[in-house]
């Protein structure tokens, strides 16, 4: 063995049996109400969230939005695989509607989705991630800008004619 050579540090891979199992605190948007976001261009979404009880890093984690309608959609740059140490996600739904017109983004409420090593299912194990799926969204598309000249409102332009 070269003892000139440093050898990297191992982290552990065990917790106490009576440990928790390590769990996602989202910090960006906030749990206590829905955040609505455009399907937009130049519309991005940061998902921000914290660690806490984590004995054993996972080496990636997998992040996905579970729409009502039973679809389920990547979420981030990289398909939905980010580092297992990272305490965000930054996701363009534009860029994602554009680049996969055969699976669109629904204007719908969305379930956000992450886990670890271990899987979306996995029972919860003592300082390991436990798989999180509290933070609901919900997206839209904004609809275009008509102007009542347009004629799409006739109806109502007799009335503001009166006055």
């Amino acid at each position: 063995m070269d003892h000139n050579v440093i050898q990297p540090r191992q982290q552990s891979t065990t917790a106490a049996a009576t440990a928790a199992p390590g769990q996602i605190i989202f910090t960006q948007p906030p749990l206590q109400s829905t955040s609505y976001y455009k399907i937009a261009s130049g519309e991005y979404i940061t998902f921000g969230w914290n660690f806490t009880g984590l004995y054993v890093t996972p080496t990636s984690l997998t992040v996905s939005a579970a729409c009502e309608n039973g679809n389920t959609y990547p979420v981030g740059p990289s398909n939905g695989v980010i580092p297992g140490n990272a305490q965000s996600v930054v996701w363009y739904p534009y860029g994602y509607q554009t680049a996969n017109p055969s699976l669109p983004l629904a204007q719908a409420t969305y379930t956000l989705q992450i886990w670890g090593d271990q899987g979306p299912s996995a029972a919860p194990t003592a300082g390991y991630l436990e798989a999180n799926s509290e933070l609901q969204f919900a997206l839209y598309t904004p609809q275009p800008y008509t102007p009542i000249s347009s004629g799409r409102f006739s109806r109502f332009s007799a009335v503001f004619s009166i006055y």
